[in-house]
């Protein structure tokens, strides 16, 4: 028999929907991978009611219907400050992981170099490598996770086609200032590279930080390809609903690489989604707050189990230091902390490419009374430990 592709060989399953699996089979409360279990708007809803029932229920325009990039154009315009058409600027995908891969094929040829921060969330580098391109690695140092420009330049002089940017960033919490923007910014000019940003979590930001769009700094939007998704603002990470905004000379090529992977993004769930396109900013403000509460009725129960933790300044992430425990193997750990504990956690050394394994990742994305569940059982994470060791 053949052997299948060399390609796949150089990654593993994803640890997230695996961390979900071990979940499900213990009982545990996940924490582990990022979705919510609460419900998306109102207005969503009944729309989604509305466009079970009437339709559209065959192929949209395959770069998305005309209403949905209509009303996307207009809500990232106001955000964003950038004057977009929904004709020339905009292709629509089936979730963000489309969006990413549209963006690295269109980017991105066979042998080429792309610069990808470390911590990462773990499709980056194998877009990647089912580009065809080779993923070189810049590290963001933990507790805070910032760059060192030195380092950074370093990993831009050799020669990459394109630069990962997740801002905020999955899994680390980071809101990149405006500075170091205009950092990496310069050197994606100095050294003619496209930029490709994840914006997933736009709009879950906390204060005094403020997310700045890419695309939106000076003399950058020709040169980004900018990612995002409905999902994690309107709680939807099922209906996968996903988009790419660039220059009209990229989305013209990204449009081929979208139609040839996956034609076309559902039709009655684009009917459904201008609703929440067209919420009022009232919306976005209350989203802030809502997570800005989660935040902190998780992360008062960390502290109260003694985890030291880095404070998330964005996303609905925390990464957790659990050094003191003893343990050589995260990934063993988190297996336990489901199986014992009753809470799913990530390994941190799926996100890095670094020699990691005192990291773990929690999400908060729950309802408040799944946050004190969790908390609640973290709380006796002392207790279990000892038990384990004795």
């Amino acid at each position: 028999m053949p052997k299948t592709s060399r390609r796949t060989s150089t990654f593993g399953e994803s640890v997230i929907r695996r961390m979900t699996r071990v979940a499900n089979a213990h009982g545990a409360i996940n924490l582990s991978q990022g979705f919510p279990d609460f419900d998306p708007p109102e207005a969503l809803l009944q729309a989604a009611e509305r466009a079970a029932r009437h339709g559209p229920h065959q192929y949209a325009v395959t770069w998305g219907a005309g209403n949905f990039r209509a009303a996307l154009a207009r809500k990232q315009s106001r955000f964003m400050g950038l004057p977009l058409d929904p004709d020339q600027h905009l292709v629509v995908t089936c979730g963000s992981t489309e969006a990413m891969m549209v963006a690295m094929m269109t980017a991105c040829d066979p042998g080429d170099k792309v610069i990808v921060f470390s911590p990462f969330y773990e499709n980056y580098a194998a877009d990647a490598v089912l580009s065809g391109a080779e993923p070189i690695y810049a590290e963001l140092h933990p507790p805070e996770f910032r760059f060192d420009p030195d380092e950074l330049r370093r990993a831009f002089q050799q020669r990459p086609k394109a630069i990962v940017l997740c801002n905020p960033a999955n899994p680390s919490g980071r809101v990149f200032s405006r500075e170091e923007l205009l950092q990496i910014a310069g050197l994606a000019e100095e050294f003619d590279a496209f930029v490709i940003t994840d914006e997933v979590y736009e709009h879950i930001v906390y204060a005094p930080q403020r997310h700045t769009y890419f695309a939106s700094l000076p003399g950058m939007f020709e040169r980004t390809l900018s990612c995002s998704s409905l999902s994690k603002t309107y709680s939807i990470t099922g209906w996968r609903l996903g988009y790419v905004i660039a220059s009209p000379a990229i989305i013209n090529e990204a449009r081929k690489v979208h139609d040839f992977l996956t034609v076309g993004a559902a039709a009655p769930l684009q009917e459904a989604a201008v609703a929440a396109l067209e919420l009022p900013d009232i919306y976005y403000h209350d989203l802030q707050a809502l997570y800005t509460e989660k935040r902190e009725v998780f992360l008062k129960y960390l502290d109260a189990a003694g985890l030291s933790y880095s404070k998330p300044e964005g996303a609905y992430y925390v990464m957790a230091d659990i050094s003191e425990f003893g343990w050589n193997d995260d990934v063993a750990f988190c297996e336990w902390l489901a199986r014992d504990v009753g809470v799913a956690a990530v390994p941190g050394s799926s996100f890095f490419h670094e020699p990691v394994r005192n990291l773990i990742r929690f999400h908060f994305a729950k309802r408040t009374e799944t946050l004190v569940a969790a908390g609640e059982r973290l709380l006796r994470l002392r207790e279990t430990a000892r038990g384990k060791h004795d």
